[in-house]
């Protein structure tokens, strides 16, 4: 039980700082669009990826500086063009629309901005899978139990921050609190995207 809490509260030290994947579920929350399936593909994401490093594969990924590079400039180029939409979109904000169906944006265009912004992350790859698998090793027999403690922060972490964004609502109601948010979004990717391309 020891293990899982440690697990727990390592994933979720990782997990909660905002980044680009945290800002996108925060804005698809708000905005009430396909927020279970944002949710559901960074839980997988996650899991998946703590999985791998429990298995020991943090070693071949820190074994392969080319891979890394690539991934990093991947990001920034990612990141760099996302920032630009929502620099576009702060020109013309509007008021929150609350569509229950999620029918504003289509689900595959949700779902595969949610993968591009946490596999194209280099740091997703160092954090849980280098970071977190060599911390989980230290445990050795219990280690999944460890892997299981990450999992379940995460499963916590991203179904409180993409379900209680909806309580912003009434604050996104107006058009000028889009713009703020907007302009946030797009300061946090270009900021993102710099860390990216200056390295660690």
């Amino acid at each position: 039980m020891l293990t899982v809490l440690a697990g727990l509260a390592f994933g979720l030290s990782l997990i909660v700082a905002i980044g680009a994947q945290n800002t996108f579920v925060i804005q698809q929350g708000v905005r009430g669009e396909h927020v279970g399936a944002v949710v559901a593909v960074c839980i997988a994401s996650d899991v998946l990826l703590i999985g791998v490093g429990v298995a020991g594969a943090g070693a071949l990924v820190a074994a392969a500086p080319g891979l890394v590079t690539v991934l990093r400039l991947a990001g920034a180029a990612f990141l760099l063009g996302y920032g630009a939409l929502a620099l576009r979109r702060a020109w013309r904000p509007g008021a929150l629309r609350a569509d229950p169906s999620g029918a504003a944006v289509p689900l595959a265009s949700v779902v595969a901005t949610t993968a591009a912004l946490t596999w194209l992350n280099p740091h997703v790859y160092l954090d849980t899978v280098v970071l977190l698998g060599s911390v989980a090793a230290a445990h050795g027999d219990e280690r999944w139990w460890f892997g299981l403690g990450a999992a379940l922060g995460s499963v916590a972490w991203f179904t409180a921050l993409g379900h209680g964004a909806r309580l912003l609502r009434p604050v996104f109601a107006r058009p000028a609190a889009w713009r703020v948010l907007d302009v946030g979004v797009a300061v946090v990717m270009v900021v993102l995207a710099v860390q990216l391309v200056a390295g660690p």
